[in-house]
């Protein structure tokens, strides 16, 4: 009896594994990937009907697209949906197909033949989409309408179709906050181009770990390296944010600040930076809302100090006001300040700096509130004793732990 209750409960377990997982997203994304599908259909039925008034016999729509629309709309991130995905690969399984019907003629073995071509095909010009296998089988089962199309019928209507989708899915889902297209990242050097590891990828997995992973998995994901790579990183911000706590900027911005404006001159910058020994001035308008930075660096540019020879009177002709009405070189700190600048608001976790002082290779970020004005400021140093602060109490709760036990 207990063995055949055991099976049993196997039995249900294997049963459950059948159970979709849960999708995670909101009903909002939901909403705007139905509306995203609903409008590209139609309007591409009606730009292809618009198209080819003359053969109304055609289909104005293929089967097939509405697999497409569902990528394209529903998971416009994923490798499947991307432009010459649909494209090449539509396009492509319709020349396969056409091809065996002339070869073997139209028949379900000549069907099978023209699916499992198309995707082989699809592999070797890297434009995989799913719904190009059932653009082959209808190229070969379409009917006589179909048939009666020949070579035309990788024209018309498929690329006319995939174009005219794709082209609707560009606009809707970058006016929806959804970047597309998905463009693949294919070099992960470091930022001078060189083999070195990112100084982000340091603290935790580097590229090449992913790269080697993905190789051993040998297997199709519906998620492109960049953003699994992303997703990656962003479990490990979580994860730092769970294991030491909420340490925002405000923790750790400097509050005391030194500020320039755009009309100040530039020999008024230049003290500042000498009398307070500091490397950059935040640029700020009447409101205290940044709108540039100026460094060591930018002085440099301007006065031409990458040759060395007169180095101090290069730097004195730059300073130097000019008395005439006009003038060749800069004047103000608005003509050599760097602009936009890259800030980050008061209650942003010190985690997501990481990025911003490594990889961009900023050595400084104004800090902001909910008004975007300007209240501190966060330079390497900090960042890096935060995380060192960080460090030390989690190893201190540790060895707390240890002893107790």
């Amino acid at each position: 009896m207990n063995k055949k209750w055991s099976a049993l409960e196997n039995l249900l377990a294997w049963f459950k594994t059948f159970a979709p997982a849960q999708i995670g997203t909101d009903n909002r994304e939901r909403l705007r990937a139905c509306a995203g599908m609903l409008a590209g259909l139609f309007l591409t039925g009606l730009a292809t009907r618009a198209m080819l008034g003359s053969y109304a016999a055609i289909p104005m729509l293929l089967a097939p697209i509405g697999a497409s629309a569902v990528l394209l709309f529903g998971v416009p991130a994923s490798p499947l949906a991307q432009p010459w995905s649909i494209v090449g690969g539509n396009m492509l399984s319709a020349l396969v197909g056409v091809l065996c019907v002339h070869m073997l003629g139209a028949s379900m073995a000549s069907a099978a033949v023209a699916t499992a071509l198309a995707v082989a095909a699809m592999f070797f010009l890297r434009c995989l989409h799913p719904p190009g296998g059932a653009v082959a089988l209808t190229a070969v089962l379409g009917g006589p309408v179909i048939l009666g199309l020949g070579y035309k019928f990788v024209l018309i209507p498929v690329g006319i179709n995939s174009v005219l989708l794709a082209l609707f899915a560009l606009a809707y889902n970058n006016a929806t906050g959804r970047r597309y297209p998905h463009a693949a990242q294919p070099d992960h050097t470091g930022k001078h181009g060189t083999s070195d590891a990112r100084p982000i990828d340091r603290l935790g997995f580097q590229s090449r770990d992913l790269d080697e992973v993905l190789q051993k998995y040998n297997q199709v994901l519906d998620v492109s390296r960049d953003d699994l790579e992303s997703l990656f990183m962003q479990t490990e911000m979580h994860a730092y944010r769970r294991r030491f706590g909420e340490i925002t900027c405000a923790d750790i911005m400097s509050k005391d600040l030194v500020t320039t404006e755009y009309g100040a001159s530039l020999e008024e910058a230049w003290t500042l930076l000498r009398q307070h020994r500091i490397k950059a001035l935040p640029v700020i308008d009447k409101a205290r809302r940044v709108v540039g930075i100026v460094t060591l660096v930018d002085f440099m540019k301007n006065a031409n100090l990458d040759v060395y020879d007169s180095f101090e009177e290069k730097l004195r002709q730059l300073l130097r006001r000019t008395r005439l009405m006009h003038s060749s070189k800069p004047e103000v700190v608005g003509q050599i300040m760097s602009h936009p600048v890259r800030t980050a608001r008061h209650d942003m976790h010190i985690v997501e700096l990481v990025p911003l002082l490594s990889d961009q290779g900023l050595h400084h970020i104004p800090i902001v509130n909910e008004e975007r004005r300007l209240i501190g400021m966060v330079t390497q140093s900090d960042l890096v004793a935060a995380l060192y602060r960080g460090r030390l109490v989690d190893t201190g709760a540790e060895k707390i732990s240890q002893a107790s036990v």
